[in-house]
Order: structure tokens, then C-alpha cells, then sequence
């Protein structure tokens, strides 16, 4: 008997990031504007990149709102 198992992996990075008005609805911390670059990779190797631009908040993390 044969088994494969393949890793699949997403990472999300902040590219540029800059202060806009608003607080987080999570946890009300503030708000920035942030470029982000999506990867997702199959057994170690990168083979989709996405970017766009998301509200995000400097406390938590959240995603408040993206725009793909």
C-alpha cells in the first residue's frame, strides 16, 4: 500500500501599511490600510501569489475588511 501525503500552505504578508480612521469592532484597537501579498505553496514550492490591499487592525491582526 501506497500513501502520499503533500504539504499546502498559505502565508499572508503585510506588505505596506498606513493609519486610517476607525477602530476594530474585535477588540478596539486601531485601524491601518495595508497592502498584503498572499502565497500559497505545494510541498515547499510557491506556485500562487495574490496581492490586495485590506483594513486591518494594529492590535489584533483582523482582516476588517479586504478588497480583492
Amino acid at each position: 500500500m501506497v500513501c502520499f501525503c503533500f504539504l499546502v500552505d498559505q502565508t499572508r504578508k503585510v506588505r505596506r501599511s498606513k493609519p486610517a480612521a476607525g477602530i476594530c469592532s474585535r477588540c478596539g484597537g486601531g485601524a491601518s490600510v495595508a497592502d498584503m501579498k498572499t502565497c500559497t505553496r505545494f510541498c515547499y514550492v510557491p506556485f500562487y501569489w495574490k496581492s490586495w490591499r485590506a483594513i486591518m487592525c494594529t492590535f489584533c491582526g483582523a482582516v476588517l475588511k479586504s478588497y480583492h
